[in-house]
């Protein structure tokens, strides 16, 4: 490679950079709360989509507030609901996160959940949570603030008998199958005694405000952190046959094993009383059309008092990509038909569909957003998926060394997989610099080992924890 192509893709790689962090600073948590709800002195206003009020909430009403903060955004999340609701007597509440809060209240109690799998803090944050909600009366109103992550930061089997080293090796099996986001949440659920709904049915009387920040697609929003207070909208048949399907049977501990085989489990009736939805959540309408019925095992009214807002998603994230990469010069192109598929074939996909594009265009930008599926082997090494895909695409790339191409991949939340890395970009270069310090692609691609070799190429892009959770982004930028 020669002097100046080597600048050229240099350009390139901070040209991708700069889409990527300048999108994430324009998902702002606190701007999009204050397009959902607002407080007017104590009274709660939920807003429509023009800004008026559509159904509000007196706060002198309720003798106790609580406020249930999971996942990976639930620092920001808590820092913009408590900064825009006046300080109040009754108000205390639980803070799970993989993130400390940059400031400790005495009213909340902080738990440092695992990611991605459970920890000691994840089982005692579930305890700590059902606890609470038991204290929860009539007279009662409960925020619960729930991002991506809370799979694994808070979790608790229903089987109390299973134990933690035993939950982590489950949650393992999972995200090593290749199954989707929204299957693997399906198992979790029926698993689990906080999620598929039960953490909202331990407080059946209160009243219930949920402010959602998925990472899940819009139209599976039980699947978020598992749908903690979400009605569940898979069935017993649906886990039952994932079970199979991916051969779950063999992977699993014997006490894991016995939990989902056991013959007494009998599914419980169908549930119609699905939450009230403001017409900006598609997702939640969409879920409600589509016919599901979901499993409960407890007071079916446990859901009717609720609001759900969805705060951000991966709309927004696309959306405001598309606006930085056009204010970048861009021709932008958007393609997120490959979300959920297997990280190789979303690869090939998206390469062709940029090769076929490209040609009109001389500054064009392919963006897609979702999440990749990746089946790992018994011993994997140190990547994600968003490395695998990016490595993947530089051995593809490395067959056209003309092209002036850069690819992108990377999750919002700030953390591919088992790194301390957002993901990585490749171009038709890597393959080759890779090659001439040691590395074999092919080698570690098989071996699920991206992240050493980006590390030593600087090609790992690195922005620490976000504070967000929105799915992952990926860019295909050119100039030609």
């Amino acid at each position: 490679m020669t002097a100046s192509s080597e600048l050229e893709y240099k350009a390139l790689h901070t040209e991708a950079k700069d889409i990527f962090l300048d999108t994430l600073q324009a998902c702002d948590i606190a701007s999009s709360l204050d397009r959902r709800i607002r407080f007017d002195g104590d009274v709660l206003h939920r807003l429509t989509a023009d800004g008026t009020g559509s159904s509000t909430i007196d706060l002198t009403s309720f003798r106790e507030i609580f406020v249930v903060a999971v996942g990976k955004a639930a620092g920001p999340m808590l820092d913009a609901l408590l900064n825009r609701m006046k300080r109040r007597t009754g108000l205390q509440g639980i803070y799970c996160s993989n993130q400390p809060p940059k400031t400790r209240d005495s009213r909340f109690q902080f738990f440092e959940g695992g990611h991605p799998v459970p920890n000691e803090d994840s089982f005692a944050a579930a305890r700590a949570a059902l606890t609470l909600m038991q204290t929860a009366r009539k007279d009662t109103l409960i925020f619960f603030l729930i991002s991506g992550g809370g799979s694994a930061m808070f979790e608790l089997p229903l089987d109390l008998q299973i134990t933690l080293e035993e939950t982590i090796e489950f949650h393992q099996v999972l995200l090593g199958s290749g199954a989707p986001i929204a299957e693997v949440n399906t198992l979790r659920k029926h698993f689990s005694a906080v999620k598929g709904g039960r953490l909202a049915m331990a407080a059946p009387q209160a009243t219930k405000v949920n402010l959602l920040l998925p990472d899940v697609p819009l139209q599976s929003l039980d699947a978020l952190s598992s749908g903690p207070t979400f009605p569940n909208l898979s069935t017993l048949v649906e886990v039952r046959e994932l079970y199979e399907r991916y051969e779950l049977a063999a992977k699993l501990p014997e006490s894991v094993r016995s939990f989902f085989e056991q013959t007494c489990v009998v599914e419980p009736p169908p549930n119609e009383d699905l939450p009230s939805t403001s017409s900006s959540n598609a997702g939640v309408e969409q879920a409600q059309r589509s016919g599901a019925t979901p499993y409960l095992s407890g007071d079916d009214g446990a859901f009717c008092d609720s609001w759900f807002e969805i705060l951000l998603s991966s709309h927004d994230l696309v959306e405001n990509a598309r606006v930085v990469a056009e204010k970048a010069g861009y021709f932008v192109v958007v393609d997120n038909s490959c979300d959920d598929w297997d990280y190789a074939q979303a690869a090939h996909y998206l390469l062709d569909q940029f090769h076929s594009l490209r040609r009109r265009h001389p500054r064009f930008c392919l963006i897609s957003v979702g999440e990749v599926t990746v089946k790992l082997n018994e011993s994997p090494g140190i990547g994600g998926r968003n490395q695998q895909f990016a490595l993947l695409c530089a051995l593809e790339l490395d067959r056209h060394p003309w092209e002036r191409l850069a690819v992108l991949s990377a999750g919002s939340d700030g953390i591919d997989g088992n790194t301390q890395a957002a993901g990585a970009i490749a171009d038709v270069s890597t393959v080759a610099r890779a090659h001439a310090l040691g590395y074999d692609a092919e080698a570690a691609l098989a071996a699920f080992d991206a992240c050493p070799l980006f590390t030593a190429l600087g090609d790992l892009v690195v922005t620490n924890s976000t504070g967000q959770n929105l799915r992952d982004l990926r860019l295909l930028i050119g100039e030609f």
